[in-house]
């Protein structure tokens, strides 16, 4: 008699196939950040997800953050970290803490892909003039070399994929006149994932998804529609973070992303059980157009 868990296996793998099939060769852009970009384990298991998508057909492209690294080494060289509107004011001195720490947690996590077996390339914003950024104001108020992507350039990315890479990409990017600006991991992946028409664009973070009562963990939405999304948004549903961060993905699937995932990046394999399995885990963002998985039990 077959152990029940070899059997169980072989169901795991029986309910991925049809997104395999579905996904095969597909772009997806995966913004990797928060706990999961500390916690050993975590970037570990984060990183084997993203090797394994790579190796059963899809195009991952990995877009990382690194505030709270950068954050430890301006105070390590004993600058005072300064904020506005809970956006980093970024000095010239600053910014070249903060492109030398972004190219530093850049090609550790190209280390890692590369150890299990698969290629990866680490680039910035500014290679290939990929990020191109006009300076961003935050309610009129000038914070330095912090930028808003005005335009992507994505033959390196085409090029690096086709070559059978995994890109990885730190949110660094140039304005017209070549200087360099920091860039929120969110808008860079966002942007990245317009310009190459994703199937799909994961957003790791440090909650299960979007609530529809912050204070109530089990007002987790698994489906919203882009009206809806934004609808949480003009009622208040939403607050601080997850404003920008909701508006970023409905921007992103009327700009031609296929589906959107929001990611508790603290749970194991997170990317796998939210596209591999018929439940998933976090909140997708989908078409308004598009049928949901998840009825609301009056519409069953």
């Amino acid at each position: 008699m077959v152990d029940q868990k070899f059997l169980d296996k072989a169901e795991v793998l029986i309910e991925a196939l049809p997104y395999i099939q579905r996904f095969n060769r597909k772009v997806i852009v995966i913004k990797y950040g928060g706990s999961a970009m500390i916690d050993e384990k975590l970037k570990e298991n984060v990183i084997a997800d993203c090797v394994l998508l790579k190796l059963v057909g899809f195009k991952p492209i990995i877009v990382h953050g690194g505030g709270k690294e950068i954050s430890r080494w301006v105070g390590k060289v004993g600058m005072e970290p300064k904020f506005i509107n809970g956006l980093r004011v970024t000095d010239e001195e600053t910014m070249e803490v903060a492109e030398m720490v972004l190219n530093k947690v850049n090609k550790e996590l190209v280390n890692l892909v590369q150890r299990l077996g698969v290629k990866a390339v680490g680039i910035s914003g500014k290679d290939g003039e990929l990020l191109k950024v006009e300076k961003k104001l935050s309610d009129g108020q000038d914070i330095g070399f912090v930028g808003d992507v005005k335009e992507v350039n994505p033959k390196v990315l085409y090029d690096l994929l086709d070559k059978d890479f995994l890109p990885i990409v730190c949110p660094i990017g140039m304005d017209d006149d070549y200087n360099t600006y920091n860039i929120n991991a969110d808008d860079a992946a966002c942007a990245i994932a317009k310009a190459m028409k994703a199937e799909k664009l994961a957003f790791l973070t440090d909650i299960e998804g979007v609530y529809r009562d912050a204070n109530d963990p089990s007002s987790l939405i698994s489906e919203l529609t882009v009206s809806e999304a934004k609808e949480l948004v003009e009622n208040g549903d939403v607050t601080g973070g997850m404003i920008p961060k909701l508006l970023n993905c409905a921007g992103a699937i009327e700009s031609g992303v296929n589906r959107v995932h929001i990611l508790d990046g603290r749970t194991p394999h997170c990317l796998l059980l939210e596209i591999f399995t018929n439940k998933g885990i976090g909140t997708a963002i989908l078409r308004d157009a598009e049928e949901k998985y998840y009825k609301p039990k009056n519409e069953e």
